[in-house]
């Protein structure tokens, strides 16, 4: 007892000696390493913040596991295209003389866009007419010859080599007649060509040449594109498992789509599924559709990222709890379950899709069940839990 006091004194004056704040940083660590030697029987203290029986319950927010019909849906992002683009090029080559539509202008199908310098092409279309009449005379000289022969002939005043030789004659001079013909015909289709009109009908896109410039016939560059933009589809994948569900729409029920741009989800575009590709991408293990929408107030534009959602079909008795319950983990997604004795279980779950704040569980949750909300990051499995006063389960 002696020694313990005389060490406490020695202890004492030695802090007297030092500097006023160094005692005090002394002291505190002191005091520090006597509360870390535990308690008086060499037993640790229990942790305050732990979960075992003397611990405070966790104030959480719970949800009831409800049954409902649910529709099946797919969320997913697709690119619109137009249902036809043509990329409207010249036939003949000559100079541009006119441009008779304005950039970005709706079209008819047959509504005049260029106009080519026609006067070599009637200029050419003349000279074939004139030698089909040409070649028509001689024809009908010809044929008149090989009367005359036939009949000679048969008199015996002709021989039988001039007989042939006439009547090879006016077979070749009605051959070509026939070439005649075609090149009248080609000449008046070129002389057409000159007049350029819109093959379908759609919007155009920017003018890639002007009045005055020379075109060439089936140019690389196109004089303007044309896209339809009624009806318009969108293109977009979805997972390979949905398979199975696409295919049992694919039995005569069409499968409704919405598409709404980016940023206007307010705003949507009602069109049906009409294309399922024939292989899945191995790559992303997805599989490409096509919706063909109406677009009569032109919503949808060519190019453009729009949000598609899929309904595919309405499980009637579908298990959902709120989307925030399901947590990550490493051994896949699960939800804490509340038990009748007011402790929680972590319970591993399969979530068959999410519907905005909702979540459809396949597998891990039966109905009527109640799982934590809010509140999980202070939770631990067995942790004794107390349902906040504004969340009381009716």
């Amino acid at each position: 007892m002696s020694r313990e006091k005389d060490s406490g004194s020695r202890f004492t004056q030695i802090v007297k000696r030092l500097p006023k704040s160094f005692a005090a940083a002394t002291l505190v660590l002191a005091l520090a390493s006597a509360c870390g030697r535990g308690t008086p029987n060499g037993t640790a203290a229990p942790a305050d913040g732990g979960h075992g029986e003397g611990a405070a319950p966790v104030a959480v927010t719970t949800a009831l596991v409800l049954q409902k019909p649910m529709a099946v849906k797919l969320r997913s992002v697709g690119n619109v295209e137009a249902s036809s683009t043509v990329e409207v090029r010249s036939q003949v080559s000559g100079e541009l003389l006119s441009v008779d539509f304005s950039e970005g202008q709706d079209v008819r199908q047959g509504q005049l866009l260029f106009t080519i310098d026609p006067r070599v092409f009637e200029a050419t279309l003349k000279q074939a007419e004139a030698a089909l009449a040409r070649d028509t005379a001689q024809a009908m000289n010809l044929e008149a010859q090989h009367t005359r022969l036939t009949n000679l002939l048969k008199q015996g005043l002709v021989s039988r080599a001039d007989y042939d030789a006439a009547a090879a004659s006016a077979a070749a001079m009605h051959a070509s007649i026939e070439a005649g013909k075609a090149a009248v015909e080609n000449a008046r289709i070129q002389r057409q060509n000159t007049r350029i009109t819109a093959p379908v009908t759609g919007r155009t896109g920017a003018l890639l040449v002007h009045r005055g410039a020379l075109v060439r016939a089936n140019d690389a560059t196109p004089l303007v594109v044309i896209n339809r933009l009624s009806p318009a589809f969108v293109s977009f994948a979805v997972p390979a498992r949905m398979l199975p569900r696409l295919r049992r729409g694919d039995t005569g029920r069409a499968l409704g789509v919405e598409a709404s741009p980016a940023g206007a989800s307010d705003s949507s575009s009602t069109g049906t599924v009409t294309f399922i590709d024939n292989a899945v991408d191995p790559a992303t293990d997805t599989i490409r559709l096509k919706a063909t929408f109406l677009n009569n107030d032109r919503r949808l534009w060519p190019g453009a990222f729009v949000d598609v959602t899929l309904q595919l079909s309405v499980d009637q008795q579908a298990k959902v709890i709120p989307a925030k319950a399901v947590q990550p983990s490493q051994q896949g997604e699960f939800v804490f379950v509340v038990k009748g004795d007011q402790t929680v279980e972590a319970r591993q779950v399969k979530v068959a899709w999410i519907d905005g704040d909702d979540a459809v569980i396949e597998t891990g949750v039966t109905a009527g069940e109640t799982v934590v909300t809010d509140g999980q990051l202070r939770l631990t499995p067995g942790a004794r839990i107390t349902v906040k006063a504004d969340d009381k389960q009716p």
